[in-house]
């Protein structure tokens, strides 16, 4: 699949953070410097060093370019690339909420468009993607966009654009939940007298440990939290209080993501 990048070449426009990432999971994949164009206004140090035609002429019909501007910037950012539309080029968009009914207005409906949600562990390649394409993507432009992707961490396919909504509540936007779970954590082990700095390491290395556990195990998320639950012991008791019916975390978890997914739904208006 590759191949086609080190043929045509591949532009990338914008490289923040998950550009940068993104970035750098094709170059330790083996995709040459030369066969990337950047677009980034604000490129970094590392960017610059790395060998990329950046902010220079777009080659005539790169294999790929991938959208990876804010969703408030795009409509500023989409000019430099609008031209490349309408023939074989595959424009693949990380941007949340931004439709490809969006897309196909600006490139043309004959244009291949892939809509993908990465999620911020894509930093230290163990993100999760979630994609779909229109009716113009093919099977290899899929393959080549999961290709691409999967340098950073998993990749899913969708059997609708409606389900976006929900991985962006899901995975896009859970990093956040996880994160807040430590901040949680690590106060309540200050309520009952830790020291901050220690409560916070203790959290910290738990959720981290407990996820890698849960990446590397063959049995369910049930099954892991059952094993270390003793009948009558302290991890039981925390749990009667988590999994209350109508006040602990799958209802509260229920409400978050809802409330994400419906966020979602408006941006994409």
């Amino acid at each position: 699949m590759l191949e086609r990048v080190r043929e045509r070449g591949l532009v990338l426009l914008g490289c923040g953070k998950m550009g940068s990432a993104l970035l750098e999971g094709w170059l330790r994949q083996g995709v040459p410097p030369e066969s990337v164009t950047v677009i980034e206004p604000h490129p970094s140090d590392w960017l610059r060093s790395t060998g990329v035609a950046l902010n220079t002429g777009l080659p005539p019909s790169p294999a790929i370019v991938l959208l990876a501007v804010k969703p408030q910037m795009m409509g500023a950012a989409l000019p430099a690339v609008t031209a490349l539309g309408g023939g074989t080029t595959v424009f693949l968009s990380i941007a949340a909420g931004t439709t490809i009914a969006s897309f196909e207005t600006a490139f043309g409906p004959a244009t291949p468009i892939i809509r993908a949600m990465p999620n911020t562990p894509a930093a230290v390649a163990r993100g999760i993607t979630a994609i779909i394409g229109n009716a113009r993507a093919s099977e290899a432009d899929l393959a080549l966009a999961e290709t691409l992707l999967s340098a950073v961490g998993q990749v899913v396919r969708l059997e609708r654009e409606d389900q976006m909504d929900a991985v962006t509540a899901v995975s896009g936007s859970g990093p956040a939940y996880v994160f807040h779970l430590i901040e949680a954590l690590a106060a309540a082990g200050v309520a009952q007298g830790l020291p901050e700095a220690l409560a916070m390491q203790l959290a910290r290395a738990t959720v981290c440990g407990a996820g890698e556990l849960a990446h590397q195990s063959a049995e369910t998320a049930a099954q892991l939290r059952i094993n270390v639950t003793s009948p009558g012991g302290t991890t039981a008791a925390a749990l009667s209080v988590l999994m209350a019916p109508d006040t602990g975390l799958p209802p509260l978890m229920a409400r978050a993501v809802q409330a994400a997914a419906d966020r979602g739904r408006e941006l994409g208006k």
